[in-house]
């Protein structure tokens, strides 16, 4: 069978996709989740390896202190705040009519130190990584030592010897360009045409080379692979395939416990987690997503969303196809204003792991991202990018749709719903430029 008779098989047998085709918002439940105990076995990825990555992070906080001083209030963590809020869940209630029991919350990794995205969390533990091996192997450092003298001018110059590239729609190249270029690699980023030009301004005022691509976030990483892989001192950032950016971003899940403890809530089967996460080709969420379940178990309910012209992710799982799928199989753009959810093709990796675990997908029209936008900034007053507003697609349709309804009753959680917590993930927005910020708040589709 050519892969076009597959693709063709599976739009067939797969009904949302006619829907998805027609850009329609809808939510897919994914009939593929198991109970915890059952899904996680066999999987590549434990707990343990989550832990390690925790690990570093710490050994690494007296490094980012020193290069990065805003992050001396939380001794060199990058973390972000969980913040309720009351207003804008009672803006979805009685705007939207959402019927959102519980309580509703937002984790702000919009306004996480250094990059001001989540990717702050996956690009930059990845960079770090790279970092330590390179240190073990060259005698520079000592797990035993303080990672604070890697900050060295001597260290800075022998990092200078090699380059770090990564392809990107824009989030993560701001993470990986900027902790590249502070630690003294020579950070190369491979853009793709939609990504927004301030990102790539403040890419290159940090000494970063931007490399910019009339095509998509695709071809972007086709082509910064090959460059890479032309350099034996060249080191690049798979976005699509690696695990250290997933770990990076599944640390989170275990912050979130003790941020939960602070604010008094209980996450258990009788006090259910509905998370919402942006999802572009899948490593952020997916990796929050992996840690979330391992920490909660089946306590905790994961929902991606992802544009009405992107729905990569959906596509993929929902045909079973992962990464050999794309949006434009099915008659779609791949174009959105959600610049960081600009992907046609999803993560393989990702797809596979989430199989078991992700409860489903809504889709967003771009139109929304902007209203969820204003109605956040009016509600709360926290301005989040247009991307990071698909988060509230979630919260503002779970009562509304019958599939996710549907959901709820087969997962025994009617009489749960009033002593939930819903957390929309905000994943990006601290460093807008105010500039671009007003024509945000004047954009109407």
């Amino acid at each position: 069978m050519t892969k076009t008779d597959e693709i063709t098989r599976a739009l067939m047998e797969t009904p949302v996709l006619r829907d998805v085709a027609l850009e329609k918002e809808l939510v897919w439940i994914n009939p593929d989740k198991k109970d915890f105990n059952i899904g996680a076995k066999g999987q590549e990825l434990t707990m343990a390896d989550i832990d390690d990555a925790e690990e570093r992070l710490k050994r690494f906080a007296p490094f980012i202190m020193q290069r990065f001083p805003e992050t001396k209030e939380r001794g060199g963590l990058i973390e972000s705040v969980l913040k309720p809020i009351p207003n804008m869940q009672k803006l979805l209630n009685d705007t939207y009519h959402a019927g959102l029991e519980g309580r509703l919350l937002l984790k702000q990794d919009s306004h996480l130190a250094i990059a001001g995205s989540i990717k702050a969390r996956g690009g930059i533990y990845e960079v770090l990584k790279h970092t330590e091996d390179l240190a073990l192997e060259h005698g520079l450092i000592n797990p035993e030592e303080s990672y604070a003298r890697l900050a060295s001018e001597e260290n800075r110059r022998f990092f200078s010897r090699y380059t770090i590239q990564v392809g990107s729609t824009g989030n993560l190249g701001m993470s990986i360009g900027i902790m590249s270029a502070a630690i003294g690699y020579n950070a190369v980023v491979h853009m793709s045409a939609d990504a927004k030009q301030w990102k790539k301004d403040l890419l290159r005022s940090r000494g970063v080379t931007v490399i910019e691509y009339e095509s998509d976030y695709s071809e972007a990483v086709v082509n910064g692979r090959k460059l890479s892989d032309q350099n034996p001192n060249s080191y690049f950032v798979d976005d699509e395939n690696s695990r250290n950016l997933f770990l990076g971003y599944a640390v989170a899940a275990k912050r979130l416990v003790t941020q939960l403890e602070e604010l008094g809530i209980t996450v258990d089967p009788a006090h259910p987690l509905f998370v919402y996460l942006p999802c572009g080709v899948g490593g952020a969420p997916g990796g929050v997503s992996f840690g979330l379940k391992q920490v909660f178990q089946d306590a905790v309910h994961c929902f991606f969303v992802e544009p009405t012209q992107a729905p990569c992710m959906l596509a993929g799982m929902a045909t079973k196809l992962h990464n050999a799928m794309s949006v434009q199989d099915i008659g779609l753009t791949g174009l959105t204003h959600a610049d960081g959810l600009a992907v046609g093709r999803p993560s393989s990796f990702v797809g596979k792991v989430m199989e078991p675990m992700l409860s489903g997908i809504f889709t967003i029209r771009d139109g929304n991202l902007y209203e969820y936008m204003r109605e956040l900034l009016r509600a709360e007053d926290i301005f989040l990018e247009p991307s990071a507003c698909a988060a509230f697609m979630g919260p503002a349709h779970l009562n509304v749709y019958q599939e996710t309804r549907n959901y709820i009753k087969k997962q025994g959680l009617q009489d749960k719903m009033a002593r939930a917590i819903h957390i929309a993930w905000a994943t990006g927005g601290s460093l807008v430029p105010d500039s671009v910020r007003e024509e945000y708040k004047n954009m109407y589709l």
